[in-house]
Protein backbone atom coordinates (compact mmCIF):
# COMPACT_ATOMS: atom_id res chain seq x y z
CA UNK A 1 0.00 0.00 0.00
CA UNK A 2 1.44 3.37 -1.02
CA UNK A 3 1.76 6.03 1.65
CA UNK A 4 0.50 9.56 1.19
CA UNK A 5 3.05 12.37 0.97
CA UNK A 6 1.49 15.74 1.54
CA UNK A 7 4.21 17.39 -0.55
CA UNK A 8 2.56 15.75 -3.61
CA UNK A 9 -0.85 17.21 -2.80
CA UNK A 10 -2.45 20.56 -2.05
CA UNK A 11 -3.49 19.21 1.37
CA UNK A 12 -1.57 18.00 4.38
CA UNK A 13 -3.81 14.98 4.74
CA UNK A 14 -4.72 12.11 2.40
CA UNK A 15 -7.91 13.28 0.72
CA UNK A 16 -10.33 11.06 -1.16
CA UNK A 17 -10.03 13.30 -4.21
CA UNK A 18 -6.25 12.80 -4.24
CA UNK A 19 -6.66 9.03 -3.83
CA UNK A 20 -9.07 8.72 -6.75
CA UNK A 21 -7.14 11.00 -9.09
CA UNK A 22 -3.98 8.97 -8.46
CA UNK A 23 -5.89 5.73 -9.02
CA UNK A 24 -8.11 6.63 -11.98
CA UNK A 25 -6.51 9.76 -13.43
CA UNK A 26 -9.75 11.73 -13.37
CA UNK A 27 -12.41 13.16 -11.08
CA UNK A 28 -14.60 10.54 -9.40
CA UNK A 29 -18.10 11.61 -8.36
CA UNK A 30 -20.31 9.79 -5.86
CA UNK A 31 -24.00 9.40 -6.61
CA UNK A 32 -26.12 8.71 -3.53
CA UNK A 33 -28.86 6.12 -4.00
CA UNK A 34 -31.84 5.05 -1.91
CA UNK A 35 -33.20 1.50 -1.93
CA UNK A 36 -36.01 2.31 0.51
CA UNK A 37 -34.51 0.14 3.23
CA UNK A 38 -34.96 0.52 6.97
CA UNK A 39 -32.67 0.02 9.97
CA UNK A 40 -32.63 -2.60 12.75
CA UNK A 41 -32.35 0.28 15.21
CA UNK A 42 -35.71 1.58 13.99
CA UNK A 43 -37.81 -1.50 13.34
CA UNK A 44 -37.24 -3.11 16.74
CA UNK A 45 -34.70 -5.79 15.89
CA UNK A 46 -32.08 -4.10 18.07
CA UNK A 47 -33.81 -0.86 19.04
CA UNK A 48 -36.40 1.77 18.28
CA UNK A 49 -36.17 5.36 17.11
CA UNK A 50 -32.74 5.08 15.52
CA UNK A 51 -29.64 6.92 16.70
CA UNK A 52 -30.64 10.11 18.45
CA UNK A 53 -29.01 12.40 15.87
CA UNK A 54 -30.75 10.73 12.90
CA UNK A 55 -33.36 12.64 10.95
CA UNK A 56 -36.60 10.99 9.85
CA UNK A 57 -34.81 10.01 6.64
CA UNK A 58 -31.99 8.44 8.63
CA UNK A 59 -28.70 8.61 6.77
CA UNK A 60 -30.47 9.26 3.48
CA UNK A 61 -30.93 13.02 3.64
CA UNK A 62 -28.95 13.49 0.44
CA UNK A 63 -29.81 10.19 -1.22
CA UNK A 64 -32.25 9.70 -4.08
CA UNK A 65 -36.01 9.28 -3.99
CA UNK A 66 -36.75 5.64 -3.12
CA UNK A 67 -39.97 5.84 -5.14
CA UNK A 68 -37.95 6.28 -8.32
CA UNK A 69 -36.27 3.40 -10.16
CA UNK A 70 -32.58 3.09 -9.41
CA UNK A 71 -31.56 4.17 -12.93
CA UNK A 72 -33.62 7.35 -12.68
CA UNK A 73 -32.06 8.21 -9.33
CA UNK A 74 -28.62 7.66 -10.81
CA UNK A 75 -29.14 9.51 -14.09
CA UNK A 76 -30.67 12.61 -12.52
CA UNK A 77 -27.52 13.21 -10.45
CA UNK A 78 -25.16 12.00 -13.17
CA UNK A 79 -26.25 14.76 -15.54
CA UNK A 80 -25.51 17.43 -12.93
CA UNK A 81 -22.10 15.93 -12.21
CA UNK A 82 -21.16 15.85 -15.88
CA UNK A 83 -21.89 19.56 -16.19
CA UNK A 84 -19.30 20.22 -13.48
CA UNK A 85 -16.80 17.54 -14.50
CA UNK A 86 -17.36 16.42 -18.12
CA UNK A 87 -14.80 13.59 -17.93
CA UNK A 88 -15.65 12.25 -14.48
CA UNK A 89 -16.48 8.66 -13.59
CA UNK A 90 -18.78 7.47 -10.84
CA UNK A 91 -19.15 5.65 -7.55
CA UNK A 92 -22.63 4.28 -6.87
CA UNK A 93 -23.19 5.11 -3.21
CA UNK A 94 -25.88 3.12 -1.42
CA UNK A 95 -26.31 5.60 1.40
CA UNK A 96 -29.81 5.71 2.87
CA UNK A 97 -30.30 3.76 6.11
CA UNK A 98 -28.76 0.24 6.43
CA UNK A 99 -27.84 -1.12 3.02
CA UNK A 100 -27.11 -4.73 3.91
CA UNK A 101 -30.31 -5.01 5.95
CA UNK A 102 -32.80 -6.54 3.56
CA UNK A 103 -33.47 -9.50 1.32
CA UNK A 104 -30.11 -10.51 -0.10
CA UNK A 105 -31.48 -11.25 -3.57
CA UNK A 106 -33.00 -7.76 -3.72
CA UNK A 107 -29.71 -6.21 -2.61
CA UNK A 108 -27.69 -8.27 -5.11
CA UNK A 109 -30.02 -7.29 -7.95
CA UNK A 110 -29.48 -3.59 -7.28
CA UNK A 111 -25.74 -3.83 -6.63
CA UNK A 112 -25.29 -5.79 -9.84
CA UNK A 113 -27.49 -3.38 -11.78
CA UNK A 114 -25.32 -0.32 -11.11
CA UNK A 115 -22.29 -2.17 -12.45
CA UNK A 116 -23.97 -2.08 -15.87
CA UNK A 117 -24.17 1.73 -15.85
CA UNK A 118 -21.65 3.56 -17.99
CA UNK A 119 -18.49 4.77 -16.24
CA UNK A 120 -19.34 3.31 -12.82
CA UNK A 121 -15.98 2.28 -11.36
CA UNK A 122 -17.07 1.29 -7.86
CA UNK A 123 -19.72 0.81 -5.20
CA UNK A 124 -19.91 2.17 -1.66
CA UNK A 125 -22.29 0.41 0.72
CA UNK A 126 -23.20 2.15 3.97
CA UNK A 127 -24.33 -0.16 6.75
CA UNK A 128 -24.23 -1.08 10.43
CA UNK A 129 -21.71 -3.59 11.84
CA UNK A 130 -24.55 -5.70 13.25
CA UNK A 131 -26.40 -6.00 9.93
CA UNK A 132 -24.24 -8.13 7.65
CA UNK A 133 -25.17 -11.81 7.46
CA UNK A 134 -22.71 -14.60 6.70
CA UNK A 135 -24.31 -14.98 3.26
CA UNK A 136 -23.97 -11.25 2.66
CA UNK A 137 -20.30 -11.25 3.66
CA UNK A 138 -19.69 -14.05 1.18
CA UNK A 139 -21.48 -12.23 -1.61
CA UNK A 140 -19.59 -9.01 -0.85
CA UNK A 141 -16.38 -10.99 -1.30
CA UNK A 142 -17.57 -11.91 -4.80
CA UNK A 143 -18.66 -8.35 -5.53
CA UNK A 144 -15.28 -7.06 -4.41
CA UNK A 145 -13.67 -9.02 -7.24
CA UNK A 146 -15.90 -7.30 -9.79
CA UNK A 147 -15.57 -3.67 -8.77
CA UNK A 148 -13.94 -1.14 -6.45
CA UNK A 149 -15.99 -2.00 -3.35
CA UNK A 150 -15.99 -0.05 -0.09
CA UNK A 151 -18.14 -0.93 2.92
CA UNK A 152 -18.90 1.97 5.24
CA UNK A 153 -19.42 1.21 8.94
CA UNK A 154 -20.85 3.62 11.50
CA UNK A 155 -18.85 3.66 14.71
CA UNK A 156 -19.20 7.32 15.82
CA UNK A 157 -17.33 6.81 19.12
CA UNK A 158 -15.45 4.21 21.16
CA UNK A 159 -16.93 5.57 24.38
CA UNK A 160 -19.60 3.03 25.35
CA UNK A 161 -21.31 5.51 27.67
CA UNK A 162 -21.77 7.90 24.76
CA UNK A 163 -22.86 5.04 22.52
CA UNK A 164 -25.66 4.28 24.95
CA UNK A 165 -26.63 7.96 25.18
CA UNK A 166 -26.98 8.24 21.39
CA UNK A 167 -28.88 4.92 21.22
CA UNK A 168 -26.34 3.31 18.88
CA UNK A 169 -27.49 -0.17 19.95
CA UNK A 170 -24.30 -1.77 18.66
CA UNK A 171 -21.34 -2.79 20.81
CA UNK A 172 -17.68 -2.12 20.14
CA UNK A 173 -17.11 -5.89 19.94
CA UNK A 174 -19.72 -6.16 17.19
CA UNK A 175 -17.89 -3.43 15.29
CA UNK A 176 -14.57 -5.27 15.73
CA UNK A 177 -16.13 -8.52 14.51
CA UNK A 178 -17.39 -6.81 11.35
CA UNK A 179 -13.95 -5.34 10.68
CA UNK A 180 -12.40 -8.79 11.03
CA UNK A 181 -14.92 -10.38 8.66
CA UNK A 182 -14.41 -7.70 6.01
CA UNK A 183 -10.62 -7.86 6.39
CA UNK A 184 -10.70 -11.64 5.88
CA UNK A 185 -12.28 -10.94 2.49
CA UNK A 186 -9.92 -8.06 1.59
CA UNK A 187 -12.81 -5.59 1.43
CA UNK A 188 -11.94 -1.94 2.02
CA UNK A 189 -13.49 -0.49 5.20
CA UNK A 190 -14.53 3.13 5.66
CA UNK A 191 -15.43 4.15 9.23
CA UNK A 192 -17.66 7.06 10.27
CA UNK A 193 -16.97 8.97 13.49
CA UNK A 194 -18.65 12.02 15.02
CA UNK A 195 -16.93 14.77 16.97
CA UNK A 196 -18.80 16.86 19.52
CA UNK A 197 -21.18 14.19 20.78
CA UNK A 198 -22.87 15.17 24.07
CA UNK A 199 -20.46 15.39 27.02
CA UNK A 200 -17.51 13.89 25.15
CA UNK A 201 -14.13 15.39 25.94
CA UNK A 202 -11.30 16.02 23.52
CA UNK A 203 -9.62 12.96 25.01
CA UNK A 204 -12.66 10.85 24.08
CA UNK A 205 -12.49 12.05 20.48
CA UNK A 206 -8.76 11.37 20.27
CA UNK A 207 -9.24 7.93 21.81
CA UNK A 208 -11.62 7.03 18.98
CA UNK A 209 -9.02 7.74 16.28
CA UNK A 210 -6.21 6.13 18.28
CA UNK A 211 -8.34 2.99 18.43
CA UNK A 212 -9.05 3.09 14.68
CA UNK A 213 -5.39 3.73 13.90
CA UNK A 214 -4.60 0.26 15.23
CA UNK A 215 -7.17 -1.45 12.98
CA UNK A 216 -6.83 -2.46 9.35
CA UNK A 217 -9.14 0.15 7.82
CA UNK A 218 -8.91 1.87 4.44
CA UNK A 219 -10.53 5.21 5.26
CA UNK A 220 -12.38 7.42 7.68
CA UNK A 221 -15.14 10.03 7.58
CA UNK A 222 -15.00 12.67 10.32
CA UNK A 223 -18.27 14.44 11.06
CA UNK A 224 -19.21 17.23 13.42
CA UNK A 225 -22.36 16.58 15.39
CA UNK A 226 -25.15 18.62 13.88
CA UNK A 227 -28.42 18.81 15.74
CA UNK A 228 -31.39 18.52 13.42
CA UNK A 229 -34.98 19.51 13.97
CA UNK A 230 -37.46 16.87 15.12
CA UNK A 231 -34.82 14.48 16.44
CA UNK A 232 -34.22 12.95 19.87
CA UNK A 233 -30.92 14.85 19.93
CA UNK A 234 -32.78 18.14 19.60
CA UNK A 235 -34.94 17.25 22.62
CA UNK A 236 -31.85 16.38 24.67
CA UNK A 237 -30.18 19.65 23.67
CA UNK A 238 -33.25 21.70 24.58
CA UNK A 239 -33.36 19.98 27.96
CA UNK A 240 -29.66 19.89 28.92
CA UNK A 241 -27.93 22.48 26.69
CA UNK A 242 -24.76 20.39 26.42
CA UNK A 243 -21.70 22.09 24.94
CA UNK A 244 -21.53 22.43 21.15
CA UNK A 245 -18.02 22.68 19.76
CA UNK A 246 -17.09 26.03 18.26
CA UNK A 247 -15.49 26.08 14.83
CA UNK A 248 -12.07 26.73 16.36
CA UNK A 249 -12.48 23.85 18.81
CA UNK A 250 -13.56 21.54 16.01
CA UNK A 251 -10.63 22.50 13.78
CA UNK A 252 -8.21 21.87 16.64
CA UNK A 253 -9.70 18.43 17.35
CA UNK A 254 -9.68 17.38 13.69
CA UNK A 255 -6.04 18.38 13.23
CA UNK A 256 -5.10 16.51 16.40
CA UNK A 257 -6.95 13.45 15.09
CA UNK A 258 -5.38 13.56 11.64
CA UNK A 259 -1.91 13.87 13.15
CA UNK A 260 -2.55 10.55 14.93
CA UNK A 261 -3.80 8.63 11.88
CA UNK A 262 -1.49 6.57 9.69
CA UNK A 263 -0.54 8.22 6.40
CA UNK A 264 -2.21 5.51 4.30
CA UNK A 265 -5.69 6.00 5.80
CA UNK A 266 -7.77 7.90 3.24
CA UNK A 267 -9.64 10.86 4.71
CA UNK A 268 -13.00 10.84 2.96
CA UNK A 269 -14.50 13.71 4.92
CA UNK A 270 -13.47 16.18 7.63
CA UNK A 271 -16.74 18.08 8.01
CA UNK A 272 -20.42 17.77 7.20
CA UNK A 273 -22.81 19.92 5.23
CA UNK A 274 -26.29 19.71 6.77
CA UNK A 275 -29.34 21.27 5.18
CA UNK A 276 -29.77 24.70 6.76
CA UNK A 277 -33.57 24.42 6.95
CA UNK A 278 -33.24 21.35 9.19
CA UNK A 279 -30.38 22.64 11.34
CA UNK A 280 -30.65 23.64 15.00
CA UNK A 281 -26.90 23.89 15.81
CA UNK A 282 -24.11 24.65 14.98
CA UNK A 283 -24.66 27.12 12.14
CA UNK A 284 -20.95 27.51 11.44
CA UNK A 285 -21.22 24.09 9.76
CA UNK A 286 -23.13 25.67 6.88
CA UNK A 287 -19.90 27.35 5.74
CA UNK A 288 -18.19 24.12 4.76
CA UNK A 289 -15.34 25.63 2.77
CA UNK A 290 -14.47 27.98 5.61
CA UNK A 291 -14.07 24.97 7.88
CA UNK A 292 -11.88 23.21 5.31
CA UNK A 293 -9.76 26.32 4.88
CA UNK A 294 -9.30 26.68 8.64
CA UNK A 295 -8.11 23.08 8.89
CA UNK A 296 -5.58 23.75 6.13
CA UNK A 297 -4.38 26.92 7.83
CA UNK A 298 -4.06 25.20 11.20
CA UNK A 299 -1.84 22.51 9.71
CA UNK A 300 0.37 25.19 8.14
CA UNK A 301 0.50 27.07 11.45
CA UNK A 302 1.60 23.87 13.22
CA UNK A 303 3.92 22.87 10.38
CA UNK A 304 2.21 19.49 10.66
CA UNK A 305 0.50 16.79 8.59
CA UNK A 306 -1.40 13.51 8.78
CA UNK A 307 0.55 10.84 10.63
CA UNK A 308 3.04 13.14 12.33
CA UNK A 309 2.00 11.87 15.77
CA UNK A 310 0.70 8.45 14.74
CA UNK A 311 2.80 6.56 17.29
CA UNK A 312 1.50 8.45 20.30
CA UNK A 313 -0.51 6.39 22.77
Amino acid sequence: MSCFKYSDSNKRYYTLDYYYKKKYGCKIAKISLNLGLTCPNKDGKVGFGGCTYCSKLGSGDFAGDPLLPLKEQFDSVKEMMLKKWPTCKFIAYFQANTNTYGDLEYLKKNWEEVLTYQNVVGINISTRPDSISKECYDYLETLNKKTDLIVELGLQTTNEKTAKLINRCCSLKTFEDAVKELNKRNIKILVHIINGLPYETKEDMLNTVKYLNKLDIWGIKIHMLHILKDTAMEKLYEKEHFHILSRDEYVSVVCDQLERLREEIVINRVTGDPKIDDLVEPFWLTKKFCVLNEIDKEFVRRNSYQGKRKDED
